[in-house]
């Protein structure tokens, strides 16, 4: 893929956001880690914690978190897939706040959990997070199936539905978090049914 180090995100940009873990180590330790994650990016996506308490995979119960400045529609979240040393977000941002705004919110409040919890310091992240501008459909489409295939390519699972760090199941009908946005890519697809075929055939071994 080219201009994987895209940082000029105006209104209207989608981008696949990625990073790892500082010097290739992990960044999620368990299930509460990656809720973790995921709750402080509904929070930055403009979700209340209200919303978010009877999703299992976004609730955070007892936290005190606040992520302001975000308000929901200034960004679309179309998938993400979270491993333990790296993580996968599409996400639109639709009007004039950037979208490295955003990942700095959560990245750094994330950060600041995790070294926390485990009495650690410094980095949790390698450097700031690479970004690849989406162009056209096809590219949207390779995206897609390469983020919900991740768990494949890096064999945590044999089918993408296993894996319940990705947004694959919410575009099977198996689950509906509210963070996500369907919209874009069943339409790049063409159908659910159509995106199913086409992401079980990607080609696993491509890589970015």
């Amino acid at each position: 893929m080219n201009n994987r180090d895209y940082k000029k995100f105006n209104s209207d940009s989608i981008a696949h956001i990625y990073n790892r873990g500082n010097n290739k180590g992990k960044i999620f330790f368990n299930d509460q880690d990656y809720k973790a994650f995921l709750f402080r990016l509904a929070l930055a996506l403009g979700f209340d914690q209200k919303e978010l308490k009877n999703e299992n995979l976004l609730s955070m119960p007892y936290s005190r978190i606040r992520i302001t400045e975000i308000v929901k529609n200034d960004f679309k979240l179309h998938a993400f897939c979270l491993m333990p040393n790296h993580f996968h977000l599409l996400i639109e941002q639709c009007n004039d706040i950037s979208i490295s705004k955003l990942i700095s919110k959560v990245c750094s409040s994330y950060s600041k959990y995790i070294n926390n919890k485990y009495g650690r310091v410094g980095h949790t992240f390698q450097d700031c997070f690479k970004a690849v501008l989406i162009k056209n459909n096809s590219q949207l489409m390779w995206t897609s199936s390469y983020i919900h295939m991740n768990a494949i390519k890096d064999k945590r699972v044999k089918h993408p539905s296993e894996y319940k760090w990705s947004s694959y199941n919410d575009f099977t009908g198996k689950r509906n978090l509210p963070i996500i946005n369907k919209d874009l890519i069943i339409l790049a697809f063409g159908d659910e049914k159509n995106f199913i075929e086409q992401t079980l055939k990607f080609d696993v071994k491509e890589t970015l």
